[in-house]
């Protein structure tokens, strides 16, 4: 795959000024609609002990120590990686990956919205809701949320064929322009590189 550079000053002041752009509606075929409503409801995560394996538990460590400045709460970091571990493994993404697009998407915020109405951490478009969720989808719930937006940029995913440049062109609704891939791309390389667990590891 290749990615296109982007001067660094544009790439910072991009990230602290938050993803403009967000997912387009597109209208979904009735069998891709109702294998999405499946993975979004499918399989509630579990109560999220403490990682089983030294592996896991070291990768929890090093992200709490890495994301403390951003969520200063020991209790609410650790549950919010334990779910985006569980959630971006789930979907067949890497879990640091997904740091990086929520570092751009919303600086960490539960709360965070856009201009374009896109909520919580993955900046996850109200319309998907109604598209594949049910009337009790709180898109600012943080397992809600994180399950949605790994959902959705899998089908991007899968839409691509595995072209992730292209995916995130289309979770940013940005499709074919450098920008917003490459901002994920250098949060994720600077902040969240984590070689040992990737996204074939399992929850």
């Amino acid at each position: 795959m290749k990615w296109l550079g982007w001067p660094l000053a544009l790439t910072l002041a991009m990230t602290a000024s938050g993803a403009r752009a967000s997912q387009q509606y597109e209208p979904l075929a009735d069998s891709v609609r109702a294998a999405l409503h499946l993975a979004i409801s499918d399989r509630a995560a579990p109560d999220l002990p403490a990682f089983s394996s030294p592996q896991k538990q070291m990768w929890l460590n090093t992200m709490s120590e890495r994301l403390a400045k951003r969520m200063p709460d020991d209790t609410g970091r650790m549950e919010f990686l334990k779910t985006v571990h569980y959630e971006a493994t789930r979907a067949g993404l890497d879990p640091q990956m997904v740091l990086g697009l929520i570092q751009v998407e919303s600086g960490f915020r539960k709360y965070a919205v856009s201009t374009a109405g896109a909520r919580g951490y993955m900046q996850v478009m109200p319309f998907w809701v109604k598209l594949i969720g049910s009337e009790d989808s709180n898109l600012f719930h943080l397992r809600t949320n994180l399950r949605f937006g790994c959902t959705i940029l899998r089908h991007y995913l899968d839409i691509e064929k595995g072209n992730l440049f292209r995916a995130l062109g289309r979770y940013n609704g940005s499709l074919g322009r450098p920008e917003y891939p490459n901002l994920v791309r250098g949060a994720w390389e600077r902040h969240w590189s984590w070689p040992e667990i990737t996204a074939a590891s399992s929850p």
